[in-house]
């Protein structure tokens, strides 16, 4: 078994509430049983690279169970585009990897910072869920170590399997998953960008033409009141074909370039993002930002992870960290949507990061986020006075519309107000009961919401 470090403090990307655990790093899978097995009254709970928001791969007293070193690719079937790989791989390893190949990862959400596993654990999305759904859905087998000390092999039919996908590590640890990729030609893609006037034009846009494209997102202006409320710049796109490029791009079309900025520096201004700060980046955004603009070519990090240019971009939200909110309403209840977003703009919630999506079918994973509508994701500083009782309200707003939030995100949900959210949570429940009577499998998300 490998050494366990001292209890060490451990957070998550909103770097809230941080608690101490014992850090254990296995490198197969014999060392994860052992870890495991020994986890100790308090348990134990896999942590891939640390971009959950909340309290999710965070373990008081207990063991977290670093992930990252079984991280071996171990077979690419290059011609049917299927790759099995340990949970400890990252998307970013898997790109860098398959696009050479001409595959792409099928789903990826906004950073590509984080492993198989933890994509599987929290049924990642993307900006292609209305056409290509959750990360789970392109699994086609995985590993999982259950509480017991055995490794099972699980199929997308297998009820362990639905319950470990969103399941937020708590039926046991993915060792390892098989993934079905996605086919491309370059390594560029086609975007479309355009401007809405507020929201009603933008839900428009997005009803009427997202079928066209395999992704598509919106920034949206939650700072913006009055007839501005909700407007947006749309950002739509797919694969750019070989005939797209330009001749000197054609030379390596599936050329994967990820550059770097500088990392951010480790202690900024606690009040750095006040509403008079974020506001004038809002309105400078939106008014540069092209009214219409067709088919420019964009690299893979642009598009898809722009922040991932900068390493530790967290800390411009300062000691006292970020929270991030994301919700889901169904088609029907957009006049539920148009109030959250009335009521964050009277609110003057001082967020640049805020993004509107529609969602596809619903995943099969109990506790997956997705459902047929529009999802609304939001940083917030965490110091924001009032913010807790805030966002209290807006999850009353959300749960009465049939709606729920992000487990993957989430860092202050009321247990009370998640029961209603999520359906099949009592399934969930009597299932780990029945497979981990003495809850080797624990967090601080799990003890907050009793899941």
């Amino acid at each position: 078994m490998p050494a366990a470090t001292p209890p060490t403090p451990v957070t998550g990307w909103g770097r809230t509430a941080p608690t101490a655990a014992r850090l254990v790093r296995p490198r197969t899978y014999e060392e994860a049983v052992a870890a495991v097995l020994a986890g100790g009254t308090r348990g134990s709970i896999a942590r891939g690279l640390g971009r959950a928001y909340g309290d999710a791969a965070q373990n008081a007293g207990g063991a977290v169970l670093d992930m990252t070193g079984l991280d071996r690719i171990r077979t690419i079937d290059a011609e049917a585009g299927v790759v099995v790989c340990e949970a400890g791989v990252s998307l970013h390893r898997l790109m860098e990897v398959l696009l050479p190949l001409g595959w792409f990862v099928p789903v990826t959400p906004g950073t590509r910072y984080v492993t198989v596993g933890g994509a599987i654990g929290a049924d990642i999305h993307g900006k292609n869920h209305h056409g290509s759904g959750a990360f789970s859905r392109h699994v086609r087998a995985l590993d999982l170590l259950t509480a017991d000390g055995e490794v099972r092999t699980l199929k997308p039919t297998d009820e362990l399997f639905r319950a470990t996908a969103g399941g937020m590590g708590l039926t046991g640890v993915i060792l390892s998953a098989e993934l079905q990729l996605h086919p491309v030609q370059t390594s560029l893609m086609s975007v479309d960008t355009e401007r809405a006037a507020d929201l009603d034009d933008l839900m428009a846009r997005l009803s009427a033409t997202d079928h066209r494209y395999r992704y598509s997102v919106a920034w949206i202006d939650l700072l913006a009141r009055g007839a501005r409320t909700g407007r947006a710049v749309l950002t739509r796109g797919d694969h750019a074909p070989l005939d797209a490029l330009p001749p000197r791009a054609r030379r390596t079309p599936l050329r994967f370039n990820a550059p770097h900025l500088p990392p951010m520096p480790r202690h900024l201004p606690e009040r750095l993002l006040t509403r008079t700060s974020v506001s004038a980046f809002n309105e400078l955004w939106y008014r540069t930002s092209p009214k219409l603009r067709t088919a420019e070519l964009q690299p893979i990090p642009k598009f898809f992870h722009p922040l991932d240019g900068v390493p530790h971009w967290n800390r411009i939200y300062g000691r006292g960290g970020f929270v991030q909110y994301q919700f889901v309403v169904g088609h029907g209840q957009e006049e539920a949507l148009r109030r959250v977003v009335r009521r964050i703009a009277h609110r003057g919630c001082p967020s640049f990061l805020a993004v509107l999506k529609r969602f596809g079918e619903a995943d099969p994973g109990w506790l997956s986020f997705p459902l047929p509508g529009w999802t609304l994701a939001l940083d917030i500083p965490a110091g924001l006075p009032g913010l807790g009782g805030f966002l209290d309200e807006l999850d009353e707003e959300v749960a009465g519309a049939g709606g729920r939030v992000y487990l993957a995100k989430d860092a202050r949900v009321r247990p009370e107000v998640l029961e209603g959210m999520y359906p099949r949570l009592p399934d969930f429940r009597a299932l780990r009961r029945t497979l981990d009577p003495e809850g080797v499998f624990t967090s601080d998300l799990s003890r907050r919401l009793n899941l």
